[in-house]
């Protein structure tokens, strides 16, 4: 999933898909708690991104499966989009993630993030420098 998309949260909690993430996103997905450098942000995984998640997570040993990972999946909702490509979100949700009414969907290859937009917008100025981009790209391998 690649792109970024403004979007706004209806009086019903509820956002549209946007067009060009619809291909990955049709039928149910499952949108939970996120992070990114230190900024809250929900976290949306395919159906079968989230088969694998889950897992992973049931061959940890008991040990391992601590507190802020059963949250991941405690908070989690399985969405399914309307006609309208309409999801709802839960009321945990947003306000974990400080979404009142505008938001950006960002993609993030397997992965997409739902921000609150004031949120975005203060993560993508601290990130978006020559330093961090080619750093990242480094990260990645190329």
């Amino acid at each position: 999933m690649i792109g970024k998309f403004p979007a706004k949260l209806d009086d019903k909690n509820r956002i549209f898909v946007p067009a060009k993430l619809r291909m990955e996103l049709s039928g149910s997905f499952y949108v939970t708690l996120g992070v990114n450098c230190g900024h809250r942000c929900l976290t949306v995984y395919t159906a079968q991104d989230w088969q694998t998640l889950s897992d992973n997570y049931n061959q940890l040993p008991i040990s391992q499966k601590g507190a802020a990972t059963s949250l991941i999946f405690m908070n989690a909702a399985m969405c399914e989009p309307d006609k309208q490509f309409r999801f709802t979100l839960t009321q945990n949700l947003l306000d974990y993630a400080g979404i009142r009414r505008d938001v950006t969907i960002v993609g993030r290859a397997g992965q997409a993030e739902i921000w609150a937009t004031e949120e975005f917008a203060a993560f993508e100025a601290e990130n978006l420098t020559p330093e961090k981009l080619l750093a990242s790209l480094e990260a990645i391998g190329l």
